[in-house]
């Protein structure tokens, strides 16, 4: 009697304070898309830079000039292979002049190789003369063996020194002919040099005036494609699992109002942006607009679901995430695909449910 008391007092006060909003589950067709803002771009757009340090000539192109692959378009004066030409001939003169000219390593070497040879000749004059004395039995044994000794100390230096001048002779050649070629080198490469552009395709942007200095580091111009253009489109982390490559996009301009145009997804870049947490994807408009320019902005929609015949209800009808209020208290319900307003059942009512929306 008690237990039937309390759920009698449950179903009375349930009864009074239930909303009065209610509906019952609808079947229709569902579309569930992922948001992306759109910034169109030419198709192989890239930046072109100089492999030297310089200064900029003069531009051989203007912007919104066409181009082919291996076109020039930037002439530059080249400042480090003079540079480096200069000390490569510097170098080359050093290392002719201690080859060959009046301050050569060698004629030093060459004098010491002198003053050892008439040392020797000295030395072995003493030696051969107290040698006889000593075969005489004249003069000590001791004159005898330090004049031998001179005489051999001083044959030993001479070949040294005549070693010595062969290896320095054979390195300062080596470094003569190194030296050489380095400045040969150097002159090849100074002089101008041209930019060219890597494809067929259109100046866009050109970064620098004649006068300026160059470096490897800042780019000369903005290049891409005259005729083919992507969409590029930044998808939040949290969505982009849902996204594949060949999925169906529809996609708005603000130059184009509320004109909507098909596209599809051609390529997910899995890198993530940290400095705005999304992912780069690209698509492939299925038929251009009437104008395209880069820099065009915009939205889109990525299709990553759709179902023809689902049972779906208003999201402001959940009472949780996977919850419905019904006539016997709340249900739980297996949610589908989901657009901004609707959101698919898969299981827990069926269309013949009512349901109340919660009180806010």
């Amino acid at each position: 009697m008690k237990a039937a008391f309390i759920i009698s007092v449950f179903l009375i006060f349930y009864s009074c304070s239930k909303p009065a909003e209610k509906i019952t589950p609808q079947r229709a067709k569902l579309v569930e898309s992922v948001y992306s803002s759109v910034v169109i771009q030419p198709d192989s757009l890239y930046k072109a830079y100089a492999t030297v340090i310089g200064i900029l000539d003069r531009n051989l192109v203007e912007e919104g000039d066409r181009v082919e692959a291996e076109a020039p378009i930037i002439q530059l004066i080249n400042i480090a292979p003079e540079l480096s030409m200069e000390n490569a001939k510097l170098s080359f003169q050093q290392a002719r002049d201690n080859y060959s000219g009046t301050s050569a390593l060698l004629k030093s070497l060459e004098k010491e190789i002198e003053s050892a040879r008439l040392n020797l000749r000295n030395d072995s004059i003493n030696y051969h003369r107290q040698k006889r004395l000593w075969e005489q039995k004249i003069g000590s044994k001791l004159d005898y063996e330090n004049r031998k000794l001179a005489y051999e100390l001083s044959s030993n230096k001479l070949q040294v020194l005549k070693e010595e001048y062969e290896r320095t002779r054979n390195d300062l050649s080596i470094q003569v002919r190194q030296a050489l070629n380095n400045y040969k080198s150097s002159e090849f490469t100074s002089g101008e040099f041209t930019v060219t552009s890597k494809i067929n395709g259109v100046i866009y942007a050109l970064y620098k005036e004649p006068g300026e200095i160059v470096n490897t580091v800042e780019p000369l111009a903005l290049i891409g494609s005259a005729n083919n253009f992507v969409i590029e489109l930044l998808v939040d982390e949290m969505d982009i699992v849902k996204v594949e490559v060949g999925q169906k996009t529809f996609v708005t301009l603000e130059a184009y109002g509320s004109r909507v145009f098909e596209a599809k997804i051609k390529k997910i870049y899995p890198a993530k942006d940290e400095s705005t947490q999304t992912f780069k994807i690209e698509a492939n408009f299925l038929k251009d607009p009437p104008k395209l320019f880069p820099g065009l902005v915009g939205e889109a929609n990525i299709v990553v679901a759709e179902k023809e015949d689902a049972l779906i209800i208003p999201k402001e009808y959940l009472l949780d995430e996977d919850r419905v209020l019904t006539e016997d208290g709340p249900v739980r319900i297996v949610p589908g695909i989901q657009d901004m307003e609707h959101i698919e059942i898969i299981s827990g009512i069926d269309e013949n449910e009512p349901i109340y929306k919660p009180e806010q």
